[in-house]
């Protein structure tokens, strides 16, 4: 099994930043991916960002340029870094790890609140 719990979300301002994290614990060895997912008040739950073993990233197009996916050599923590933050980005916030056997975990959460 592999836990997931989030933290660091909060209220900013337009523009400002933000960094959310994710503590790893469990079977750790067995994720292939971690992820940053969100879901936002009567919207579907969107990715955000990955990173592969290999420390190759994707991000969803609204927030390429803004967003930084990183985690630690032990897989152990996941960072969001968050700037230029607009209110739209504005949702939930979900840690994610894929195992390799094709299981997903999920975090419970952490919200994000940006006003204009």
């Amino acid at each position: 099994q592999v836990q997931l719990v989030e933290s660091g979300g909060g209220l900013v301002q337009a523009g400002g930043s933000l960094r959310l994290s994710c503590a790893v614990s469990g079977s750790i060895f067995s994720i292939n991916a971690l992820g940053w997912y969100r879901q936002a008040p009567g919207k579907q739950r969107e990715l955000v960002a990955t990173i592969a073993p290999s420390r190759t990233t994707t991000y969803a197009d609204s927030v390429k340029g803004r967003f930084t996916i990183s985690r630690t050599s032990a897989n152990n923590m996941v960072y969001l870094d968050m700037s230029s933050l607009k209110p739209e980005d504005t949702a939930v916030y979900y840690c994610n790890a894929h195992t390799i056997s094709g299981s997903d975990y999920w975090g419970k959460g952490t919200l994000v609140t940006v006003s204009s």
